[in-house]
C-alpha cells in the first residue's frame, strides 16, 4: 500500500463526501467509510471534504457532512451558493441586475454562523453549479478570513474568478488550476494569476498534465496544495503522479503537507 512506500505526509484539500440522502443519479456513493478507507490506503492523514451539488442549498447537507466527519480523518468545509450568474454573457449581465438572495441561498449570517462553529475549517464554492453570492455575503467571507475553495474551468474561466473573486482578501484554493476539464490554456492562465495575487493557491485535483504541474510547482512552490479529486479518481492516482514528477523531494513535501498546512489551520502536523 503507498502509505508504507511514499513516505510523505499528504493531506488533501479537495474530496466530496456524500450524505446518504444526498446520492446523485448515475453516481457512486462517497460513504465516509469508503472514503476514509481509500484515503487510508493512499497514504492520505487528513482531508478537506464538503458536499455534492445541491439544488435546494446546503444548511442540511453541510451540517450531515460536519456529522459525518466526526472521529474521522476529515476536516469539513461549508458549501455555499448565490442568486448571481457567473456567466460573462450579455444575458447573464442583465439577469444579475435584478438577482436577489432567496431562502435556500447562503447569507452573509450563514456564512458568520458556519465560520464561528469550530466544525468548519473553510468554504467551497462552485459557481457554474451553485450561482455566485452577492457583494455582502463576499465581503463576508473577507471579514470572516477562512479559505475559499473555488471551482475553476470552462464554466467558470480565469477571468471570471480574478473579475468576482480574487479582489476579495480571503485565501483563495482554485481548483483543478482553474482548468476542469483539462483546459491547458486556462490551467496556464490561472497559475499565471499566482504572480498577481498573493492569497491565490491552486489544488491539483484531476489536473492530468505532467508539465503544467512541474511549472506551476517549480514556478510557485509556496502555493500548489495537494488535492485528490475523490471520489471521482481513486486518490492513489494524484499522489503518483505528484510523486512522479521531476522535482525536488522538498518540493513535494510542500505540495502534499506544508502548503495545506498554512492554508488550512486543521490540515498542519
Amino acid at each position: 500500500m503507498l502509505e508504507l512506500e511514499h513516505g510523505f505526509r499528504v493531506v488533501d484539500v479537495h474530496a466530496r463526501l456524500e450524505p446518504e440522502d444526498g446520492e446523485h443519479p448515475g453516481e457512486s456513493l462517497s460513504t465516509p467509510e469508503r472514503l476514509e478507507r481509500e484515503m487510508h490506503q493512499a497514504g492520505i492523514v487528513r482531508s478537506v471534504v464538503f458536499p455534492g451539488t445541491q439544488p435546494k442549498g446546503y444548511l442540511r447537507v453541510n451540517n450531515a457532512v460536519a456529522r459525518m466527519s466526526v472521529g474521522r480523518p476529515f476536516v469539513p468545509a461549508a458549501r455555499i451558493n448565490g442568486s448571481r450568474d457567473p456567466g460573462a454573457s450579455p444575458s447573464a449581465k442583465l439577469r444579475n441586475l435584478t438577482a436577489s438572495r432567496e431562502d435556500h441561498h447562503t447569507s452573509p449570517e450563514d456564512v458568520e454562523q458556519y465560520a464561528y462553529d469550530d466544525r468548519f475549517v473553510a468554504f467551497k464554492l462552485h459557481p457554474p453549479a451553485d450561482g455566485l453570492p452577492d457583494e455582502a455575503v463576499l465581503e463576508q467571507l473577507e471579514q470572516v478570513g477562512l479559505p475559499v475553495v473555488v471551482h475553476g474551468g470552462a464554466d467558470f474561466p480565469p477571468a471570471a474568478l480574478e473579475a468576482h473573486v480574487l479582489e476579495y482578501d480571503f485565501p483563495t484554493v482554485v481548483s483543478h488550476f482553474g482548468g476542469y476539464p483539462l483546459h491547458r490554456e486556462y490551467m496556464h492562465e490561472t497559475i499565471d494569476l499566482l504572480d498577481s495575487y498573493d492569497s491565490c493557491y491552486v489544488d491539483t485535483s484531476l489536473v492530468r498534465f505532467r508539465d503544467l504541474l512541474e511549472r506551476a510547482i517549480i514556478e510557485h512552490p509556496d502555493r500548489v496544495c495537494f488535492g485528490s479529486g475523490s471520489p471521482a479518481c481513486h486518490p492513489d492516482v494524484p499522489i503518483m503522479e505528484i510523486l512522479t514528477l521531476d522535482i525536488p523531494q522538498d518540493a513535494m513535501r510542500k505540495v502534499f503537507s506544508k502548503n495545506p498546512g498554512r492554508v488550512f489551520d486543521a490540515l498542519a502536523p
